[in-house]
């Protein structure tokens, strides 16, 4: 449920509270209303009832005079009585109109009344014409017995509207009393509510918004790890999670930042590594070939002796030339990938040919070669893979400078092949294993006096990966290294493929 329809639902409930409430209070009030005016009516049915009442006594004190003394002055109260009788009878009957037993009992006692009005107007005329015959006690009897059920009719009349006033009063108490049990329980309930409804609030909007505005003011202060816990209902939920998400993004943000400086860091070391090198690498073979190549200018030399200077020029010229090859192969990988002349190739002949290349190039080490088979057949640019290996020869030499022996092994694995090159050299630290193959990259070898460019381990990994091939190494510090690639062999003919290190 969203936090409007909370809302909603808080302030519907509370409404018909509310009006439950007020309900209650309108019902009390006109049950209280109606009881009022059901007690006037009883009360105004009663004096009329007592009325006419009072005016059936006139006519038999009016008769009962007129037996006794004979007089017609007795019957001015019956006469007058007589005259009053209809217009009282009426309105006693409009009073009882709305309830059948009084009004059957009004009936009841309009027709006594008609008949004692009819034995007194008989009485009258007998009277007149023989006044002993009122002392009769057979009439005198006959008159009471009407005028007692008369009065016995009256009496139930007033006590009937009695008990109906009383039971209007009673139920009218009673409703009044229910009616004010609920307006109060709905009050209270009502207050209740408003009370729930404000915990509420405040708990489902004020405290995460709180929680929010602390979160923004951490946030802005740079403590971007930050998490709010998901709280409040609908909306504010939803801000939370917002909240949550955006943070997220800073932080993630800031890591790529991070990420970026410290490639920008990188690269600016590398270029520092890189003017080092090229400074200290250019540096000797550029002074052999301008110091002998101005000796000559100056001096003649004897055949012998020229041409010894003029073969160290040419070796630091190659030495020269092959360092800006390193600079340009590494410059092509980066940005046009590697080229591969694909062929059927046997590498048990390529791995001879680099071992007796570089086993002249130090007399203090013995280069072996072990190949478990031969022909080691694969699909490989020759050109590549030879510069791979003499990369690899030729570290395994500079990197054990007191000698030893450097192993080249080659076996097939599966479909493949795998060449080793180990050498019992100074080995890898453990804390320059991860950076082994990043450009311009050389360790220790510096400060030791080793020569090089750190590009070789770098150029042969791509040329390697482009093979769809692998490269390692596994070293102990001041024990040797052994590299290692791995290289599919894929059949098919001579075919030229490039690959690019962006994921070519």
């Amino acid at each position: 449920m969203t936090l409007a329809q909370r809302l909603w639902f808080g302030s519907g409930a509370l409404a018909i509270l509310v009006g439950a409430a007020f309900i209650a209070l309108i019902l009390a009030v006109s049950t209280q209303r109606e009881a009022t005016e059901r007690e006037a009516r009883s009360k105004e049915a009663t004096v009329a009832a007592l009325q006419v009442e009072k005016l059936v006594l006139d006519v038999e004190t009016g008769i009962h005079g007129l037996t006794i003394t004979g007089s017609r002055s007795y019957l001015e109260p019956y006469e007058q009585a007589r005259a009053e009788l209809p217009q009282r009878i009426a309105t006693l009957r409009a009073l009882v109109a709305n309830d059948p037993r009084q009004r059957a009992r009004t009936a009841e006692l309009v027709r006594l009344i008609g008949e004692y009005e009819a034995y007194a107007a008989a009485m009258v005329s007998l009277v007149r014409e023989t006044p002993e015959i009122g002392r009769d006690p057979l009439v005198i009897n006959e008159a009471k017995r009407y005028t007692d059920e008369v009065r016995l009719r009256f009496r139930r009349f007033r006590a009937a509207e009695d008990m109906l006033a009383a039971d209007a009063a009673r139920v009218a108490s009673s409703r009044s009393r229910l009616a004010f049990v609920v307006g109060g329980i709905a009050v209270g309930a009502s207050m209740l509510l408003i009370v729930l409804f404000g915990v509420v609030l405040s708990r489902s909007i004020g405290r995460p918004i709180r929680s929010v505005a602390s979160g923004a003011r951490r946030l802005a202060s740079g403590e971007l790890s930050l998490r709010l816990p998901v709280e409040g209902a609908g909306e504010v939920g939803e801000l939370t999670r917002s909240f949550n998400a955006m943070a997220e993004r800073l932080e993630q943000s800031r890591r790529e930042l991070e990420a970026q400086n410290e490639e920008l860091r990188e690269s600016e070391r590398m270029k520092t590594e890189l003017v080092s090198i090229v400074s200290h690498e250019l540096r000797t073979p550029l002074a052999s070939v301008l110091g002998f190549t101005a000796l000559l200018l100056k001096r003649e030399f004897d055949a012998p002796s020229r041409r010894h200077y003029l073969g160290i020029v040419d070796a630091q010229a190659r030495r020269l030339a092959a360092l800006l090859e390193d600079f340009l192969d590494v410059q092509r990988i980066e940005h046009e990938g590697v080229d591969l002349a694909a062929e059927r190739i046997d590498l048990a002949l390529l791995l001879d040919e680099q071992a007796q290349l570089y086993a002249a190039q130090s007399p203090n080490h013995r280069l072996e070669v072990a190949l478990a088979e031969r022909p080691l057949t694969v699909r490989a640019d020759p050109g590549r893979i030879a510069q791979v290996v003499g990369n690899l020869l030729s570290n395994a030499i500079k990197y054990s400078p007191a000698g030893g022996t450097v192993e080249l092994v080659a076996t097939r694995r599966g479909d493949g092949v795998r060449i080793a090159v180990r050498d019992e050299g100074l080995g890898i630290p453990e804390d320059q294993q991860s950076r082994i193959f990043t450009k311009f990259f050389r360790g220790d070898a510096g400060a030791t006096g080793i020569t090089g460019t750190g590009l070789g381990l770098a150029v042969s990994r791509e040329i390697v990966e482009a093979h769809g091939g692998s490269i390692g190494f596994d070293s102990d510090p001041g024990e040797g290294t052994t590299f290692w690639l791995e290289l599919p062999d894929v059949n098919g003919d001579t075919t030229t493929t490039k690959y690019k290190e962006a994921g070519g």
